[in-house]
């Protein structure tokens, strides 16, 4: 099997293409991947910009339990309120594969009302998966790109955001989480984006590389590739199929329209039938003048105030512009551009193309 790897290194060499790209970029191993972790902690340390107990009694209850656990009792009746003490939430990824005594980075973020995290750090505490086991332990100082000053007659300035942070590498893994790579003969390799075209040309390159009958397309997701079954040789193998170069396949024709910023972006397959369009605005301008009427000497009328409003309506002229039969999207832009359509006309251009059955490409609003 190693010779038969070397064999593989070898004829990777030979193997180049301007637009392609490496499997290890465009898909995952199934079974290869994070799991999240979350927490619940104290910071300690703050420069009174810690919870207000009074509208955070969870606080109180948790640093209560922390100096209980620690051999601290507190007085019956005592109503600590402690302004550099803060409870956060706590969240981290745990990689595939990672082990006891290894260390991943925590984001911190307060869920009480502490103004600032800066200059604290966090107790001891548990980090768990989905099933209610602990993972990791976390502690350490935070670091908190924000910052918060207030003065005492209320004005304040905030820069970014003070009230989370982060601990590099400040938790220790504890439990490894199983998983499935190592299990039988097979490696399934699902694509970031699913793909008929995609997974052939996969299954295609690994078979001409590894030998015929090694992969098999499962669906526009997945390929199967056949594998060894000792573990040393399966990395190995993965590290050679991760590393082969497959061009992927074109990406449908789809226009999108984000409706709130008003962005719209046009995929290179679009292609439009032959169509007229003709885009216009109408304004329409509505002013007031009004004027005073002041009664003569001898009449018994009172001065009032008379509205007068005057509306003037302008139509804009522009052009109609003609589509060709398979239009191009270079194309279409410039008839858009040439009659100086803002994007909000550009869409309603779009939808109205879309409409009239002319436009060859998915719509999506987002």
């Amino acid at each position: 099997m190693n010779r038969l790897l070397v064999a593989i290194l070898t004829t990777l060499c030979l193997v180049t293409s301007a637009a392609a790209e490496r499997i290890k970029d465009i898909a995952s191993v199934q079974g290869v991947r994070i799991n999240q972790l979350v927490g619940y902690g104290l910071v300690v340390g703050l420069n009174g910009t810690g919870d207000q107990s009074t509208q955070t009694p969870y606080t109180i209850q948790s640093l209560e339990s922390m100096l209980s656990r620690l051999g601290v009792k507190i007085a019956p009746g005592t109503n600590p309120q402690p302004k550099n003490v803060a409870a956060v939430s706590l969240s981290a990824d745990l990689p595939a594969f990672a082990k006891p005594g290894q260390t991943i980075d925590v984001t911190v973020s307060s869920i009480g009302n502490a103004s600032s995290l800066r200059g604290g750090a966090l107790m001891l505490a548990p980090l768990k998966g989905a099933d209610g086991n602990t993972y990791a332990m976390a502690q350490g100082n935070l670091l908190v790109g924000g910052l918060g000053v207030q003065g005492q007659d209320g004005s304040k300035i905030t820069i970014n955001i003070p009230s989370a942070g982060r601990i590099p590498g400040g938790a220790t893994v504890e439990r490894t989480v199983s998983n499935s790579f190592h299990d039988g003969n097979l490696v399934i390799l699902n694509l970031n984006a699913p793909d008929f075209t995609t997974a052939q040309h996969m299954a295609e390159v690994i078979n001409k590389t590894l030998g015929a009958d090694t992969a098999a397309p499962l669906d526009a997701t997945s390929v199967r590739v056949r594998s060894p079954l000792d573990a040393s040789q399966k990395v190995g193998f993965v590290s050679v199929l991760e590393n082969l170069e497959v061009t992927p396949g074109e990406t449908a024709a789809r226009v999108i329209v984000n409706s709130r910023t008003g962005t719209v972006v046009i995929g290179s397959h679009v292609r439009v039938l032959p169509a007229a369009v003709s885009h216009g605005n109408l304004i329409v301008t509505i002013t007031e003048s009004p004027e005073v009427s002041q009664p003569g000497p001898r009449s018994p009328g009172q001065t009032a105030i008379v509205p007068r409003s005057n509306i003037k309506v302008e139509q804009e002229k522009n052009r109609m512009f003609l589509f060709d039969p398979g239009t191009s999207l270079d194309a279409l832009v410039r008839a858009v551009n040439q009659v100086g359509a803002a994007p909000g006309d550009l869409v309603a251009i779009l939808e109205a193309l879309k409409e009239a059955g002319a436009l060859r490409a998915e719509l999506i609003i987002i």
